[in-house]
């Protein structure tokens, strides 16, 4: 058995030295970058005692960008932004402030209380408070050993 030993380092290519490089540099830069990559913020979901909270990182946008509902018992989270572009005094040579439209959805636990679901946006956050059923909210007791 002959073992061929390949080198992987980085502009290391002994054919056409460079020509990784050229590519690297193009995908690297930041036009296709923003393309490639979906614009979904980023979501925290955690759980307490008596409700489950989602936390959508959302900086930027208004209290009247999101649209929440409910469907049957999937939690989804619309926004729909558009951006301004009046201003036509200015001639940009890079813009990256741009958020286009996206949906959130979450399937709900069956300890969900569908009618005790409360939202807020506040400093670039949407919470989502989803209170849990009586019946399901976890009963913590001692238990004495005999």
């Amino acid at each position: 058995m002959t073992l061929v030993k390949f080198n992987n380092n980085k502009g290391a290519n002994a054919l056409l030295p460079g020509f990784n490089d050229v590519f690297e540099s193009i995908f690297n830069d930041t036009f296709f970058n923003d393309r490639m990559v979906t614009r979904v913020p980023a979501v925290n979901i955690s759980e307490t005692e008596d409700h489950f909270q989602v936390e959508l990182a959302a900086p930027g946008l208004k209290k009247q960008d999101f649209r929440i509902s409910l469907d049957r018992n999937v939690l989804n989270i619309t926004v729909e932004n558009q951006t301004d572009n009046s201003d036509e005094s200015k001639r940009y040579n890079k813009r990256e402030f741009s958020y286009s439209s996206f949906v959130r959805s979450f399937t709900l636990p069956d300890q969900a209380d569908h009618n005790r679901i409360e939202a807020r946006y506040e400093d670039g956050i949407l919470k989502v408070d989803i209170a849990k059923k009586e019946e399901a909210k976890m009963a913590s007791r001692q238990i004495e050993l005999k």
